[in-house]
């Protein structure tokens, strides 16, 4: 079976990645799913430009020079207590800069064209990258016209077609068979992640009890049930060894489908009758299935600006919020079933806190001229001492692209982490709450507080050999003049005992 050896994978994944003298490199894998989007070409062309080091001629900031600003697993600690970087804190973090970037897109748009057509980054930078990313192959998309809004139709010309596109069994084979044949062009032989990046989807009206009736469903060629592309992608990626990040708003988890991405579910040499046998030779390896919606500008500050609130003892009573912008997420938006799914998310980032007295409104408005670049207005109102109302005001600006992008990176990256530190599901779902508006599937009820959901983190890491162990933050404290050496071994000796 695929990944029978999983164990020897993951753990020679951890020593070359722990050895500066390794000779060989170990490559994670990104696959996007809508790669020639915003997302998926604001992501390649900046793994481009951090890998050749390039700098780029700016209109308002002067030269700018590569980075992964915004990639917590990419950028190390600062000042004196480390801030919240990852790099050279945590061993075993693979780099972005080496990891294998490909995936599918309903549309035919070479990627260097689609990174001009879309306006995103600085023109001098574009110029830079766009031969190298138009020579980037695009994997055909499964696509289904009545989960994705009406505008989005036209330009579907780069779909699966033929005999591959009879069935939610062909469908979910094709999407199989492109990712080994990708792992085997590229040579990708870290953990492959796979993140739904494209349009939103309507709600899927299909419901199943078990990851049996899932596959079922899903095998059964005369089956006429509301199985979504996502799903499909979702199970492909779960029968393939992949973990699967839903950066949609659509429902692609549910109960059954973190069963099927479970290692006790997919046990290796299943038995002839039942439905997974039929679907071999499938992996037995580590995988998370992980969503819902990157939380990534408007939303991630609300949970902070709440979280604040309510550490002030103040009671939230009204967040009015809007947002606005012009990409074409936006624009697939304009169609109700579609927009029920977004609004879904957006609106219940609050639950687990059980604020009955919060009015919570949401609006979002489709304005081509402002393009990618969102703008957001929020009012926040809550009651104070003897009643007193207190009110505070954001607004945002900022291109959607770039703060969507270092969340699918963080996601790739702490999968790929996760995977080869035997991390449970659990745990790693918990861990990366903080990168979604609606944590779901194994995270589900964890504190929307984003200070809450880092210390998630921070717990988990913990837990793993990669984490920060007593004595190496004794021994940070001393390198930044905090305890003295001889205040070190006292301590050193305590927690020995």
């Amino acid at each position: 079976h695929l990944c029978s050896d999983a164990k020897s994978m993951q753990q020679t994944a951890m020593t070359m990645r722990s050895s500066s003298n390794s000779a060989m490199q170990v490559s994670t894998g990104i696959l996007i799913v809508g790669l020639g989007g915003n997302n998926g070409v604001t992501l390649l062309a900046g793994q481009i430009a951090n890998r050749l080091n390039l700098s780029w001629e700016t209109a308002t900031t002067g030269r700018i020079s590569a980075n992964w600003y915004g990639c917590l697993t990419q950028i190390p600690p600062r000042g004196t207590y480390g801030g919240v970087g990852f790099k050279g804190r945590v061993p075993g973090l693979a780099s972005a800069n080496d990891a294998v970037m490909g995936g599918w897109d309903i549309r035919p748009t070479k990627l260097g064209q689609a990174l001009y057509d879309c306006r995103v980054l600085e023109p001098d930078l574009v110029r830079q990258v766009r031969k190298e990313m138009d020579g980037t192959e695009i994997m055909e998309g499964v696509w289904d016209p009545s989960f994705i809004g009406e505008s989005q139709h036209g330009t579907a010309t780069h779909v699966v077609s033929g005999s591959d596109n009879v069935s939610t069994r062909t469908r979910l084979e094709r999407i199989r068979r492109d990712i080994r044949t990708w792992k085997e062009k590229n040579n990708v032989n870290g953990h492959i992640t796979v993140i739904w990046s494209a349009s939103v989807e309507r709600p899927s009206e299909a419901e199943y009890n078990s990851a049996d009736d899932l596959l079922n469903a899903m095998y059964d060629d005369s089956n006429n049930d509301d199985i979504s592309p996502s799903m499909l992608y979702a199970a492909a990626a779960a029968l393939e060894g992949c973990s699967f990040v839903n950066g949609g708003s659509q429902n692609t988890l549910s109960s059954a489908m973190t069963c099927l991405f479970d290692q006790s579910y997919r046990k290796p040499d299943a038995p002839a009758p039942s439905v997974l046998s039929k679907l071999a030779p499938y992996s037995a390896g580590r995988a998370y299935c992980l969503g819902t919606d990157y939380k990534a500008g408007q939303t991630k500050f609300k949970t902070a600006a709440v979280e604040y609130l309510r550490a002030l003892g103040l009671s939230p009573r009204v967040i009015a919020s809007s947002n606005h912008l012009g990409n074409n997420d936006m624009l697939n938006l304009t169609t109700k079933k579609t927009l029920n799914a977004k609004m879904r998310v957006k609106s219940n980032i609050f639950g687990p806190w059980q604020e009955e007295k919060l009015d919570h409104k949401v609006s979002v408005m489709y304005c081509p001229y402002i393009g990618d670049e969102k703008r957001d207005f929020v009012e926040y109102t809550s009651l104070g001492f003897l009643g007193s109302p207190h009110t505070m005001v954001t607004y945002t600006r900022c291109m959607d692209s770039i703060l969507c992008v270092p969340l699918m990176v963080d996601a790739a990256i702490w999968c790929d982490y996760f995977v080869n530190h035997n991390v449970s599901a659990g745990d790693a779902a918990r861990a990366t709450a903080y990168l979604f508006k609606v944590p779901e599937g194994e995270a589900k009820g964890v504190d929307p507080g984003f200070f809450h959901q880092m210390n998630e983190l921070e717990d988990v890491l913990g837990k793993t050999s990669g984490g920060e162990k007593p004595d190496d933050v004794i021994d940070l404290g001393v390198s930044k003049g905090i305890i003295t050496e001889e205040q070190a071994a006292a301590l050193k000796g305590l927690s020995s005992k």
